[in-house]
């Protein structure tokens, strides 16, 4: 027969796992990086309002 009992539960999820797309976004290399984009973006919509 089957043993089904819930004798050793599995451990609980460390909270490291569980954390969740801002804590992905808080990362300092992904800041840095989004940083830079964000530059580029604004340096071309600055440079295509005002210089042509």
């Amino acid at each position: 027969m089957l043993d089904t009992s819930q004798g050793d539960a599995a451990p609980p999820t460390p909270a490291d796992e569980r954390r969740g797309c801002l804590f992905a976004l808080s990362q300092p290399p992904l800041m840095i990086f989004l940083a830079v984009i964000g530059m580029l973006l604004l340096m071309a919509s600055v440079h295509d309002l005002f210089l042509l």
